[in-house]
């Protein structure tokens, strides 16, 4: 009777746990995070890295919201003579991926906005554009190894 009451206890057990990883997997794919990148490194490996990391978000948060804010370095992701990694950033573009310059940069820099990828977003400072999304909620990482 014992041995019996154990085996139970334990099969509802695993079935709790089994379901509960379940529901919280479902819980996370179905979330819609708000995600805001920092990229100030021209490292093309830091870009790449960056960029699987967006794709992993995609894969277990299909919902996310997702933003890279490049300034200083890291704006070279965005220039069109610069990149390694246009069509990447064209692919998430299209998956709503939304990549900002930084304004400040780009005058210390002297690269005009057609020095840019075509479609992206530019805006004063990129700093300022990383607190704002902080200050609405948004989750922040700074890109790099």
């Amino acid at each position: 009777m014992i041995k019996h009451f154990f085996t139970s206890l334990t099969l509802m057990l695993t079935a709790s746990f089994a379901l509960n990883a379940q529901n919280q997997s479902e819980v996370m794919s179905l979330a819609n995070h708000k995600i805001v990148f920092q990229l100030t490194s021209d490292d093309t490996l830091v870009h790449k890295a960056v960029i699987k990391q967006i794709r992993n978000i995609f894969k277990a948060a299909p919902n996310a919201s997702v933003e890279v804010v490049c300034h200083n370095k890291g704006i070279t992701l965005l220039q069109t003579a610069a990149t390694k990694h246009a069509s990447d950033v064209k692919e998430l573009k299209g998956r709503g991926v939304d990549f900002v310059a930084c304004e400040n940069t780009m005058r210390e820099r002297k690269i005009k906005k057609e020095d840019l990828l075509p479609d992206i977003r530019t805006v004063p400072a990129g700093i300022i554009e990383i607190v704002m999304k902080q200050e609405q909620g948004w989750s922040y990482i700074k890109a790099g190894f």
